[in-house]
């Protein structure tokens, strides 16, 4: 009702009677081109720029008949930023089963045994540093472009290191790197990691998918992904040195990969964070080719490394999460000489088959070379884990000789008979907090400026902030499980009797509780 019809007016003409004229429906404007309204300003403001996409720009999460502005229910949407735009370069890049392979591996690994709310993946936290190195980028560009020289090129170039840094990771991300390699070849742990994996395998994509970048490009984006590793070749690099400290901050930390995944893990955990990286982007500034920030927000930067160290204890180290990953790494040292994990680190070409995935694929397989392994991961899925016995801090004046604790280290304190503890029956997991530099500040490499005006940049001491600073920049904290339950007395007993044999005294704070020593299995 109330539709121009063409036809039936056509045939009122033809009875001679009058047509009525009835106007189409209004054409609908494109979502973007309206005004919007400021409640806090109170004046109209001009459309929104940044929805309409320059002739370079595509969108690289959409099929070329899809347009986001006139369907914004097909916009790539994200928990944190909400819409990611990409340049076509960038599309190419993601529109490979490489970085497709990203979906399946899980950010913080088997935390979501714990923290069921943690399994967002490499994926997304690769989509928002691509998006984080742009604003900052954007930022720099904006109010020190024409200074600086920085082109389009500079831009593109620190948003692909961003969007690529994380290709290298192995199944269950840092597990495989620090847990899983250093078993299988402990020499592996000095020329084995994630970032040179990820250099590898962008060489090897591009050769495979004919991208077209220009070969001087590529080896820029490469050594801004291995800029924080030891791998690093930054320290050569003759101008623009600060465009490798935006995506991996090897001077001092302070980079928009861990802006990304502070956020993005403290919300998906369901913890609350102070962190504002918005005010290090806004504030941000290019003094001696290096970037500084306001003094204003030294206690930001600060915040930055306390609340990674809080995410370290209370998440990534979780003594439950811990007991999972050593259980994960005991059925993969099991797998491994069948399935030649391991093998597949040292080519590129095979690594990027390597995911998450590969449990299910122990778990279901037929084969009896796999049984142990299948059998530590039923226990996981069913939660019978190795049982927290105790954990001690390293005392403070013990740090700088400290060295890893060992399941032989324990068996040799044991000094009952009643149970003779084996090697096998351990499991230690030696855990380290730092605020990234060990036990250095790494505020002391941060440089700052007083205000806009001023061109001097300077470092703070924490005396001149605030008296109720940490005084000490690193934890070691040693956790003890015992792979049975029946074991737990005799393995808490071993790891007292260790504690006063190196230290004098029980340093652990708390007893094993009495459930735990006489627990079974049924």
């Amino acid at each position: 009702m109330g539709e121009y019809c063409a036809a039936a007016a056509a045939a009122a003409a033809a009875d001679g009677e009058p047509a009525v004229a009835v106007p189409p429906p209004a054409t609908r404007r494109p979502y973007g081109e309206y005004d919007r309204f400021s409640t806090k300003q109170g004046h109209r403001q001009p459309p929104r720029q940044h929805l309409a996409r320059p002739e370079h720009y595509t969108c690289c999460f959409f099929s070329e008949n899809e347009n986001p502005l006139i369907d914004p229910a097909v916009q790539y949407m994200t928990v944190i930023y909400n819409r990611l735009f990409g340049c076509g370069l960038a599309c190419e890049f993601v529109d490979t089963e490489e970085f497709q392979r990203l979906r399946d591996l899980k950010q913080l690994g088997l935390t979501y045994l714990v923290y069921p709310g943690a399994v967002h993946t490499r994926f997304e936290h690769s989509l928002g540093v691509y998006q984080l190195a742009g604003e900052a980028m954007q930022n720099l560009q904006m109010n020190q472009g024409k200074e600086l020289g920085i082109d389009r090129v500079d831009v593109q170039t620190v948003k692909l290191a961003g969007l690529l840094h994380d290709i290298g990771h192995g199944p269950f991300s840092h597990l495989f790197e620090h847990e899983f390699l250093p078993r299988v070849d402990p020499g592996s742990t000095s020329k084995w990691s994630h970032e040179h994996m990820s250099a590898l395998l962008l060489d090897n994509i591009v050769d495979k998918h004919a991208i077209d970048i220009e070969p001087d490009y590529l080896k820029i984006v490469k050594e801004m992904i291995v800029a924080s590793s030891k791998f690093s070749t930054t320290e050569g690099a003759k101008e623009k040195r600060f465009l490798y400290d935006i995506v991996a901050n090897g001077r001092n930390g302070v980079d928009v990969d861990k802006f990304d995944y502070i956020d993005r893990d403290s919300r998906a955990c369901g913890l609350g964070s102070n962190f504002q990286h918005w005010r290090l982007l806004q504030g941000m500034r290019v003094m001696g080719d290096e970037i500084c920030y306001p003094a204003k927000d030294y206690l930001s930067v600060h915040k930055l490394f306390t609340t990674r160290a809080d995410l370290h204890r209370t998440v990534y180290t979780h003594a439950k999460v811990k007991a999972v990953e050593l259980m994960l790494v005991d059925a993969l040292l099991e797998a491994n000489d069948y399935l030649g994990i391991a093998l597949h680190a040292e080519d590129p070409e095979e690594f990027w088959k390597l995911d998450d995935t590969i449990v299910k694929s122990i778990e279901t397989a037929p084969n009896d070379e796999l049984k142990k392994a299948k059998e530590i991961i039923q226990r996981i899925r069913r939660r019978q884990l190795y049982k927290f016995c105790n954990q001690y801090s390293v005392p403070r004046d013990k740090l700088e000789h400290f060295k890893d604790i060992t399941a032989q280290d324990i068996v040799c304190s044991q000094k009952s008979s009643k149970v003779l503890l084996k090697e096998e029956d351990i499991a230690v997991s030696n855990v380290k907090i730092d605020l990234t530099h060990g036990r250095d500040n790494p505020l002391e490499s941060v440089k700052f400026f007083k205000d806009s005006g001023c061109e001097e940049k300077f470092a703070i001491t924490e005396d001149r902030v605030s008296h109720l600073l940490p005084a000490c920049n690193q934890d070691r904290i040693v956790r003890v499980y015992a792979k049975k339950p029946e074991l737990v007395q005799a393995v808490s007993e071993a790891f007292e009797n260790l504690q006063v044999r190196m230290y004098g005294e029980k340093t652990q704070v708390h007893d094993t509780p009495t459930k735990k020593r006489r627990m079974r299995f049924d």
